[in-house]
């Protein structure tokens, strides 16, 4: 588990993210001292994600998981995964991809990242903006 208890460090994508095909096994761990963030790294490859918890983004964000993202993964309900969205920093600030989350399931380590057919959620939102 990562220091918050409630994410596993080892997480198996049930397909691989688009653009970081073929890999899937990544180490989730929480950034220190930086509440709701996590940094994802692959265990096939040099490749490092930021992702925040979606809690601790924009407070209207309330995405329609589909049900079956949550079968994928071996969730019973939304209750069982944590959402994360990909965090990228720019020179004008950081910016979330609400468009496009990845489940995580809470126990098992099982993701999967969806794309929402909400498009009310832009693929770049800058955080706090």
């Amino acid at each position: 588990m990562t220091a918050d208890g409630t994410t596993p460090e080892s997480v198996t994508f049930a397909a691989p993210m688009p653009g970081l095909h073929p890999y899937t096994k990544f180490s989730l761990h929480a950034v220190d001292g930086a509440a709701g963030l996590f940094a994802l790294r692959s265990l096939e490859a040099d490749v490092r994600l930021f992702l925040l918890d979606s809690s601790d983004g924009p407070r209207d964000y309330a995405p329609r998981l589909p049900a079956p993202a949550l079968d994928e993964i071996g969730a019973a309900g939304v209750a069982d995964v944590r959402v994360l969205v990909v965090a990228n920093p720019a020179d004008d600030g950081i910016h979330l991809n609400l468009r496009a989350p990845l489940l995580v399931h809470r126990r098992t380590g099982r993701a999967l990242q969806v794309i929402l057919d909400d498009q009310d959620y832009p693929l770049r939102a800058r955080l706090g903006g």
